[in-house]
């Protein structure tokens, strides 16, 4: 008892040094932060956050409800909701989550959005770049203002190795779109929706890799489905 005592009034103490300098936390009594950590004034840490390691936190930050960050360095104005960050940065003005998981050695630039259930691994995304939901980006190097539409997935890995690819400034990836490592997206090109990219496109270019679709009128009445229909 005497132990767990102990490690309570240690973690308060940290937690009262954080307040003196300018930090607020939405409730003290649920935060755990270690003593190696930095936090900038006027940044706002929620309820069961979890800082640990080498991490630095900047200036009017917002640390949302369950988020956990290891080894990692947060700058200014940043927004994470209920995410967790190992071993990356994220740039000023970037907004992370909810639900979001930047894995080692991820970097993510100024003004970016890595939203919801968006998975990054070992890549950079540039200045601007956004990630709106349920994309993965892995051994990969997103230029700024990139946008990666809904489902987009970065295939890096074959069953043996892993393989690297680049979008450049600018281009613009259609939603549930599939990026074969190892290719480049030139700067501005497009890549239409649903798309499989398995060569390099050049700048300026649209990309569209599609089956045709095929429509066959009466087909269901035919079939007698909706007879089946109970």
């Amino acid at each position: 008892m005497f132990d767990i005592e102990k490690k309570r009034a240690k973690r308060f103490e940290i937690i009262k040094k954080h307040i003196e300098n300018g930090v607020s936390f939405v409730d003290e009594y649920c935060a755990y932060i270690d003593e190696s950590v930095e936090i900038g004034a006027g940044t706002v840490i929620g309820p069961c956050v979890t800082l640990s390691g080498e991490t630095v936190i900047g200036r009017d930050c917002f640390i949302g409800q369950n988020t956990v960050i290891t080894n990692s360095t947060i700058d200014d104005n940043v927004n994470i909701k209920s995410s967790v960050i190992t071993d990356s940065t994220v740039g000023s003005g970037t907004t992370v989550g909810p639900f979001a998981y930047l894995r080692p050695n991820s970097h993510i630039g100024r003004d970016c959005k890595v939203g919801d259930f968006v998975e990054v691994k070992n890549s950079t995304m540039g200045d601007g770049a956004k990630a709106s939901h349920l994309t993965y980006i892995g051994d990969s190097d997103v230029g700024a203002k990139v946008n990666l539409g809904c489902g987009v997935v970065f295939v890096n890995y074959d069953g043996t190795s892993k393989y690297r690819s680049v979008v450049e400034d600018g281009a613009f990836i259609g939603c549930n779109s599939n990026l074969v490592s190892p290719v480049k997206v030139g700067k501005g090109a497009y890549i239409a929706a649903g798309s499989t990219v398995t060569e390099d496109v050049e700048g300026d270019a649209l990309y569209v890799a599609r089956a045709k679709g095929t429509k066959k009128p009466n087909w269901v009445s035919k079939k007698g489905i909706l007879n089946k229909k109970k």
